[in-house]
């Protein structure tokens, strides 16, 4: 018996949050102190997050990890803690031959108020194969959806795709009801359209939302009434609002501000993020594979995972750190290395972002390295969100970033393939280079698990090879969690945060 839905709580405050001087309250649809009105209703939870929307909840870029982070949306499949994938609006799913897989739906409904139909489902998929630029999860790959029956869907790709399963668990392949697409020039809105444990109820454009229980989730009634959000990108601001009791949750607490937080508030989590240099190999001074060769050399990896990490992350030892436990083993040397040229004051620009706090210095500790190897650096920092269009586009000549090596897909082949080939979708150092375009290319036709790690590795150290970007930390990530907070879902992909047993 399918429960009736409850219209949104109409909210009683409105106010704005200042991050940087933690001015102001969060709102609550139930008063102040963010209790519910109910007694066995659930209190609501208030969480601070570090991105702010970059592209208005778009679920197909780095906007999609925000929304399955507070559990809104949820794709064919999961991740479980082993990386493999798990269930999720998919029941079970069988492979029928090398192209295809049919994946059978379990009952669920969308926040609208919708069935999840195969039809739908197989909508959904095709609305994500068509943004522009391409989901990171589906790059290289050409997939269509077709509905069979009345709980299947068949996926079939041009090309065998082993890890489908595992591509189909990414927050950007979300299934959203049909009333999300249309908008203006393909613009998606998962407003009230996804079918997660929380739906969004308002968006305060970049400084905060509000989200609702959907008392109809397919998982079960969550614990927590709903969720108060607010995009904090300063990091001490997002330390001090856990600290004062503004938050019950703060993601991204900057190393620097973890010794000033209880020891029973700090969740330090070993994650599958690298924080890496990459050099832009199409234009400007790093077009010179001799050059990029000289700021690789000039990198001290130590100086900054002890420094400005203060211990919290591991020096760089490839795209993929300590976390993912079978690289060590297999990691083979970078192949087709130029020898380092002679910088000879070579102007660059070198761009990172302020919401992980690291970052900006970091970059300053990098400059000063690029500096004494001969090189003339430009600083530049941003938001993420004002920083990103032009980073893909090619403005900067190196760009200080964090990636989740395994966020996208869970398989160590689909991240190379995004990051670094031809065509792919998050092509920072906007590198394309035949041999490593090959050498992803085997990997990805690999199924056997063991196989496919080798020939990722093998993929690694072409990447590597051609110093289009140069590792620098392994990061762990600290949380802020209130000692009155239980059941927090923090994982080294760094998919989720809060689910149907989040509660305070």
């Amino acid at each position: 018996m399918r429960f009736l839905r409850r219209p949104p709580r109409p909210r009683l405050l409105v106010c704005l949050l200042l991050a940087p001087l933690l001015v102001g309250c969060f709102a609550s649809s139930s008063g102040g102190d963010g209790e519910a009105s109910g007694g066995d209703d659930g209190s609501r939870l208030r969480v601070a997050l570090a991105f702010p929307p970059a592209q208005n909840l778009s679920p197909y870029g780095a906007d999609a990890t925000i929304l399955s982070r507070l559990g809104v949306t949820e794709g064919l499949t999961a991740l479980d803690a082993n990386g493999a994938a798990a269930p999720a609006l998919a029941a079970s799913w069988r492979r029928e031959n090398d192209r295809t897989w049919l994946f059978t739906l379990r009952e669920a409904v969308f926040q609208d108020g919708t069935d999840v139909t195969p039809v739908a489902v197989a909508a959904s998929l095709a609305h994500a194969t068509q943004a522009e630029p391409a989901p990171a999860a589906l790059s290289g790959v050409t997939l269509t959806a077709k509905a069979e029956g009345g709980t299947g869907v068949r996926v079939t790709t041009t090309a065998p795709d082993p890890v489908l399963p595992l591509r189909l668990s990414s927050p950007s392949l979300a299934v959203l009801a049909p009333k999300a697409y249309g908008g203006k020039q393909g613009a998606v809105d998962p407003v009230g359209t996804a079918t997660g444990p929380f739906e969004v109820s308002e968006v305060a454009g970049t400084t905060g939302a509000d989200l609702d229980r959907f008392d109809d989730y397919w998982g079960g009634r969550a614990q927590a009434s709903g969720i108060d959000v607010r995009f904090i990108a300063d990091g001490v601001a997002r330390a001090n609002a856990l600290r004062t009791g503004q938050v019950d949750l703060a993601e991204a607490i900057p190393v620097a501000q973890a010794a000033t937080l209880d020891a029973d508030t700090r969740r330090e989590t070993a994650t599958t993020r690298t924080t890496s240099l990459l050099l832009n190999t199409e234009s400007g001074v790093f077009k010179d594979p001799a050059l990029r060769a000289a700021a690789r050399t000039a990198v001290d990896t130590a100086a900054l995972a002890e420094g400005v990490y203060e211990g919290h992350a591991d020096a760089g030892a490839g795209i993929y750190g300590p976390a993912v436990t079978w690289a060590a083993g297999k990691r083979v040397p970078p192949t087709g290395r130029t020898n380092a040229g002679t910088p000879g004051g070579a102007s660059l620009t070198l761009a990172t972002y302020d919401n992980r706090p690291e970052l900006p210095e970091a970059a300053q500790v990098l400059k000063q390295q690029l500096e004494r190897a001969g090189f003339a650096v430009k600083l530049e920092v941003r938001e993420y969100s004002r920083l990103e269009s032009d980073a893909l586009a090619g403005k900067f000549d190196a760009f200080v970033g964090a990636r989740n090596s395994l966020l996208d897909t869970g398989d160590p082949v689909s991240v190379l393939a995004g990051d670094f080939t031809c065509d792919g979708g998050y092509n920072l150092a906007l590198l394309c280079d035949k041999a490593v375009d090959r050498a992803v290319g085997t990997a990805q036709a690999v199924a056997d698990t063991d196989r496919r790690r080798d020939a990722a590795m093998a993929a690694e150290a072409a990447i590597l090879g051609a110093d289009a970007v140069v590792p620098l930390v392994h990061q762990r990530v600290i949380t802020g969690v209130s000692a009155k907070v239980s059941g927090v879902l923090l994982d080294p992909y760094e998919r989720t945060l809060v689910g149907t047993g989040t509660r305070r």
